[in-house]
């Protein structure tokens, strides 16, 4: 099975059809990526069965175990090449979007990206989730607060947590040592006005690899205090 006939199946999956609109949209997406990844480090995955197993379905997973409602609210927290915010907007166009990098470079990719694909609804921020999160036009702003950013969890609920209105969720994409990060994460969850963490496994076709998805829903406000500054962010997790 080829790498488009591979994500049609895997799409068809989740969503039961898949256009061939969507597919031809990813392999645009691919070839493109690819191309601009020559001059901005975007991603180490380039050979397009990989894209489509490690960044596309892996990503397209989250709508398996979430409930993302019609006409919702998500940022994209550390968003780099797009992953997975892109590829949620990409297929549920109905979202509305925010893609927030602190490189002005993969910003600039992804605008150009989107206006490649005709994506529309989107706001691309650069800036730094600690200080963005603390002005009133996105703290406490989102139905949704997204990322699959390589952090420890406990991290990522400081930085990410704010962002999200009460009654929200928190998701982010991990890979094997989900549960324990889970567990790590317990006091920074409370601390920061999360309910728990439901973790969620994910199967990609294709492969074997072990990912899955923890989802913090959003109880109470976050603290005023929180997120701290990067650098006590760094060396005093929650």
């Amino acid at each position: 099975m080829g790498p488009y006939e591979l994500l049609k199946a895997g799409l068809s999956d989740i969503f039961g059809e898949c256009p061939d609109e969507t597919v031809e949209s990813f392999r645009r997406l691919t070839e493109y990526m690819t191309e601009y990844n020559k001059k901005v480090n975007l991603t180490r995955i380039t050979e397009p069965r990989d894209v489509v197993r490690l960044h596309y379905l892996d990503c397209a997973a989250i709508f398996t175990a979430v409930d993302i409602t019609s006409g919702a609210s998500v940022i994209d927290v550390g968003t780099g090449a797009g992953f997975p915010g892109l590829v949620m907007k990409i297929l549920r166009p109905d979202i509305r979007l925010c893609l927030l990098d602190s490189s002005n470079k993969r910003i600039d990719y992804l605008k150009s990206a989107a206006d490649m694909l005709s994506l529309s609804g989107i706001d691309f921020v650069h800036g730094r989730a600690e200080e963005l999160s603390r002005e009133s036009a996105y703290r406490d702003s989102f139905d949704f607060a997204v990322s699959r950013a390589v952090a420890a969890l406990p991290v990522l609920c400081e930085l990410c947590m704010p962002f999200v209105r009460v009654g929200g969720r928190f998701v982010s994409l991990k890979g094997s040592g989900a549960h324990d990060e889970a567990k790590s994460a317990g006091s920074a969850v409370r601390l920061l006005g999360g309910e728990g963490a439901r973790v969620v496994p994910v199967t990609i076709p294709g492969g074997d690899e072990s990912h899955h998805l923890v989802e913090i829903k959003k109880s109470r406000p976050t603290p005023a205090r929180f997120p701290r500054k990067n650098a006590v962010i760094k060396k005093s997790p929650l």
